[in-house]
């Protein structure tokens, strides 16, 4: 099928927006008025539909008109089973769109939800965290999930508080420690070991370097721009969504299409995106050297880290 053909013609958001709207919130308020300056609500979380990327493929699971309902810890003590009495009493039909079918591991993805536990669930019981360890613990696609979506109801409650917090992306030396991670990433595996697996014969490895440093350079596009990568599955679609690319996608597409052996080929790639990513580096001001190894830049951005204790980790570690 063509990327066309697979467009949905109500997206997932698109289709809990419009129930939470029509049902959903006159419901909540013929019960739950006084309320609703307390509780936050929309759509968040694990689910191509919760990042916008959801497609026809997407229908077979998790897919129809469900919002979700945060509520504190002390409201949901007080009022949770009563909202999740409502919210289960909308219809299962809306828009000739069924409620779909259900994966027994998306339970408690959509309905009613204690904020903490959500947030807990990808980022550990620290929420949010604070030190530069507890930022650096989380996997970056955790982040991710917990960030994404779109809020249809959001008075100043603990769960927009959060999610504001995460938002405003990693304090700054952590960003920087995972920029440094990333791109001696890129230069160990595209500009040393490709070459050497190329040279050796060996298409799997060969293949296996590229693809780290594709996913490497992805995983600093995104830093750049600070925004969080989502896991494998998606990071390439959320491309398109970053405002400053150069023309690195345009080369890593060219890199991962390309013939895997071939080194007069996949080198010059190489070394182009390596080169712009030194640009996107010196324009904001983790660098100020032109090196195109960008192993030396990865310890240039190092060395800017302030905190010791985040500064003197390995440096692959990020």
């Amino acid at each position: 099928m063509e990327a066309t053909e697979l467009c949905l013609e109500i997206p997932g958001v698109e289709l809990a927006s419009g129930f939470y709207q029509d049902f959903g919130r006159p419901a909540l308020l013929s019960r739950f008025e006084p309320y609703m300056d307390r509780m936050t609500i929309g759509l968040v979380g694990e689910g191509s539909e919760c990042f916008g990327f959801d497609d026809r493929l997407s229908m077979d699971h998790d897919y129809g008109p469900s919002f979700c309902i945060w509520l504190s810890h002390d409201l949901y003590e007080e009022i949770g089973p009563a909202v999740a009495q409502v919210y289960d009493s909308l219809p299962r039909d809306y828009k000739n769109v069924s409620f779909g079918l259900r994966r027994e591991q998306a339970a408690g993805r959509r309905g009613v939800i204690p904020t903490l536990p959500f947030y807990q669930k990808f980022l550990g019981n620290k929420v949010p965290p604070e030190s530069a360890l507890e930022w650096l613990a989380i996997p970056e696609s955790y982040l991710a999930v917990a960030t994404n979506g779109v809020l249809f109801h959001s008075p100043d409650t603990e769960f927009v508080r959060i999610r504001k917090r995460l938002l405003d992306f990693y304090p700054e030396d952590v960003c920087k420690k995972k920029l440094a991670a990333n791109l001696v990433k890129m230069a160990h595996a595209g500009q040393v070991n490709y070459e050497r697996m190329a040279k050796r014969g060996d298409p799997v490895a060969a293949r296996l370097a590229l693809d780290q440093f594709i996913e490497a350079a992805i995983r600093v596009l995104y830093l750049l721009n600070r925004q969080y990568c989502p896991y494998y599955k998606w990071m390439w679609r959320g491309l398109e969504r970053l405002p400053a690319r150069y023309d690195i996608p345009t080369m890593l597409r060219a890199l991962a299409a390309g013939r895997v052996l071939d080194r007069e080929e996949q080198l010059p790639l190489v070394e182009a995106v390596c080169g712009q990513i030194v640009a996107m580096l010196l324009e904001r001001g983790y660098t100020d050297g032109s090196d195109a190894f960008l192993e030396r830049q990865a310890y240039c951005v190092a060395e800017r880290i302030a905190a010791p204790q985040l500064r003197n980790l390995p440096i692959l570690m990020g």
